[in-house]
């Protein structure tokens, strides 16, 4: 399987969301299992001008690895119990990210972190390099765009902004073999 590297996710959030609907999430355990998932829904998040977007309050300490050089995690946990997995893509000072909303097997970001055991431990870890989580290519889906989920606080334009993408088709997808 293809790793997606750095220059991958150093793209503009605009770039990378449609070329990283259907790739596969790959969690490796502790034991050295691994567990592979198609990606089914995802939203964008772009720039200090997305009133939706964590960054558009500014540099803080919750939101600092946004404002790196794409391919890191950025996790932040609401309501007090549910982490939420985001990648940071762009290039360094210009912060964008993706959230991981859906894998074909998990539907929901916070089911999603807490049956692949994603915590705050994995804020700012190198998505290209980690040996516990990364993405691999997958197979071109067919996906759907609309507005955001949970933003209506951001105004009107950020809230029906289409950054939100959807696969249409997630019951006939199926995990490719992986190489030996």
């Amino acid at each position: 399987m293809t790793r997606l590297n750095s220059d991958f996710f150093r793209r503009d959030v605009l770039a990378v969301g449609p070329d990283l609907i259907g790739s596969i999430l790959v969690r490796k355990w502790g034991d050295g299992a691994e567990s592979r998932h198609i990606v089914t829904e995802l939203e964008l998040y772009r720039g200090v001008e997305d009133l939706a977007c964590h960054a558009s309050k500014g540099k803080t300490p919750r939101t600092s690895v946004m404002f790196e050089e794409g391919g890191l995690v950025y996790v932040y946990l609401v309501y007090g119990m549910h982490w939420l997995l985001n990648i940071v893509t762009g290039e360094k000072d210009n912060p964008q990210a993706v959230l991981i909303r859906g894998l074909h097997d998990c539907s929901g970001p916070g089911r999603l972190t807490k049956m692949l055991n994603i915590k705050g431990d994995f804020y700012g870890e190198d998505i290209t390099a980690s040996s516990r989580l990364w993405f691999e290519k997958g197979e071109k889906v067919t996906f759907e765009v609309g507005p955001r989920i949970g933003v209506d606080y951001a105004g009107e334009y950020w809230r029906s902004v289409p950054w939100r993408y959807l696969v249409t088709n997630s019951e006939a997808l199926t995990l490719p073999r992986k190489n030996s």
